[in-house]
């Protein structure tokens, strides 16, 4: 590197021989090599700034392995993980594949231009369905974007792992989470983030003079994850036992639904804490770089949010679920359950705006999904939909609110910093100067609606197939031994399976070989003994 400073200039009048404009020439050619190595600084940071922002992110996925592992029992642990696995496998082939392509991908576009770093400057760009370039990461150069954009991709398709639980095929699982991952997913995030979708706030005509304002993801990967869920776990079905007694001849429906506990709350309260952790990289890396003081400022401030709706929706969820307790019981119960969902919930409510909420905002954010997610919950159990982990609270309900809540509390001057203009602000906003103006809060609206549109419209079919075929459910008798491998020898030892139950499986799983014995029962018989809830 060339020297700089008053030692540079010294150096070029020595070397000119009393001749200014040779002086003057050495000095602009040193100020710009100067100028240079800044800038190649700059981008060098900006590179690794996203590429820590997406190894934090990342992480999460064992923050949600843990978790799906502490809320099921323990016959169904490998399963699970082995799933949570599947998924940033199935993603990252997916997304390399063609799910960057549909997301950002333009012949002659890398992802740097616009897409990738808010300038505060609209984009003029032609508007387009899906993206249609870059498919194999062909013609890309930036490839800490994608790194940083494949985080979220698989986070959106960790998010159903939880809910369906215990029930699920493995196959099934692996189709789903490349489908959503390759196409559903994307063209969610090109409507809503690359600068040629017809939601994105980037360009200079945008929806509503203000477009889709999700910042870091509430609706286009908490939702699109957490409405997938609820489809899935509607055509799936409940786990064995949840909400009708199987042991009885008649399947009755059990009045007051049985709750499955995990075989673990320490797990679960590891995977929160790792989620918590990740979030850091989720919400303060998606302004996407850090080589200036303003976008410096912006991840400062979307990591202080992530902090207050994290800690005010775990208070608050453990508060109220305390006076429900009270109220329903007479005694007082800290679930703690409840405390970490409502601190998952608080995350999710955030993430929308984490860069544009000011910090009370943030805590009546977190404040409120947790409140959401104590209701639905609720809810979802009233109308017999199981969720093994609380997901479809966590992620669809708290995402709602989190793209919602930025129409109403999205700060001016936050605005400027990320877009370069306020012309739309949160409701809150133009209602205490007087106004009324709601263009951000319904260009939010119609975001959410199309969000929902496209994943039901998507993924219903596709999980329909999977039934239709057979490869969706596991076989009940596999649902009732566990889905792990030997997992029926450990509950064999502890009474709840039978050998005959044992037997049954494995001929079952000749037949499938192709080794079947043919003179051999192939049908379950009704055991009383038997405990399908263990």
């Amino acid at each position: 590197m060339a020297s700089s400073g008053t030692g540079s200039v010294e150096s070029c009048i020595a070397s000119s021989g009393g001749n200014a404009e040779v002086a003057l020439q050495c000095v602009s050619e040193n100020v710009q090599t100067v100028t240079t190595d800044l800038e190649n600084l700059a981008a060098g940071l900006d590179i690794f700034f996203l590429i820590f922002a997406a190894s934090v992110m990342f992480f999460m996925q064992g923050g949600f392995a843990m978790l799906c592992a502490g809320c099921v029992r323990s016959k169904n642990v490998q399963n699970t993980i082995m799933k949570n696995l599947l998924d940033s496998c199935g993603a990252g082939l997916a997304f390399f594949s063609v799910g960057y392509a549909f997301a950002y991908g333009n012949p002659g576009d890398d992802g740097r231009n616009d897409a990738a770093v808010y300038t505060g400057e609209p984009v003029d760009a032609t508007t387009t369905f899906i993206g249609n370039g870059n498919f194999f990461l062909i013609g890309v150069e930036n490839y800490s974007f994608w790194l940083y954009q494949f985080t979220f991709a698989a986070t959106a398709a960790t998010i159903v792992a939880g809910t369906l639980a215990e029930r699920c095929q493995m196959v099934a699982y692996l189709l789903y989470s490349t489908f959503l991952t390759a196409f559903v997913y994307p063209v969610i995030v090109h409507a809503v983030w690359s600068v040629n979708g017809f939601l994105t706030p980037l360009t200079t005509d945008p929806l509503f003079g203000v477009g889709v304002i999700d910042f870091a993801g509430s609706g286009v990967v908490h939702v699109t994850g957490g409405f997938t869920s609820l489809i899935a776990s509607k055509i799936l079905g409940p786990r064995k036992g949840r909400f009708d007694e199987r042991k009885s001849q008649t399947g009755s429906t059990l009045e007051v639904p049985k709750k499955i506990e995990g075989h673990s709350s320490s797990l679960q309260a590891l995977g929160t804490f790792i989620l918590w952790f990740g979030w850091y990289g989720f919400n303060a890396g998606s302004i996407h770089q850090v080589s200036t003081a303003n976008h410096a400022n912006i991840a400062s401030l979307a990591a202080v949010s992530t902090t207050l709706g994290a800690a005010s929706g775990c208070v608050t969820a453990l508060g109220v679920s305390a006076l429900l307790a009270l109220r329903r019981t007479g005694d007082v119960n800290w679930n703690l359950s409840d405390g970490l969902n409502g601190c998952l919930a608080g995350l999710v409510g955030i993430t929308g705006g984490c860069g544009m909420f000011e910090p009370w905002a943030s805590v009546l954010v977190g404040s409120i999904a947790a409140l959401l997610y104590l209701s639905s919950s609720e809810l979802l159990v009233k109308l017999r939909i199981d969720d093994a982990v609380d997901a479809i609270p966590v992620h669809l309900f708290g995402g709602l609110w989190g793209v919602i809540a930025v129409g109403f509390f999205a700060s001016p001057r936050r605005l400027i910093d990320i877009y370069g203009h306020a012309t739309h602000p949160g409701w809150f906003y133009s209602f205490t100067n007087g106004g009324s103006d709601a263009s951000l809060l319904a260009a939010n609206l119609v975001g959410l609606l199309f969000i929902l549109a496209w994943v039901f419209f998507t993924m219903t079919p596709f999980f329909l197939m999977l039934s239709f075929c057979g490869w969706f459910r596991a076989d009940s008798l596999e649902e009732i031994i566990g889905l792990d491998p030997g997992s029926g020898n450990e509950y064999q030892a502890t009474g709840n399976v039978t050998s005959e139950h044992l037997e049954i499986l494995r001929q079952q799983l000749d037949q499938r070989s192709g080794f079947a014995n043919e003179d051999a029962p192939t049908e379950a018989t009704h055991d009383d003994r038997f405990d399908i809830n263990a």
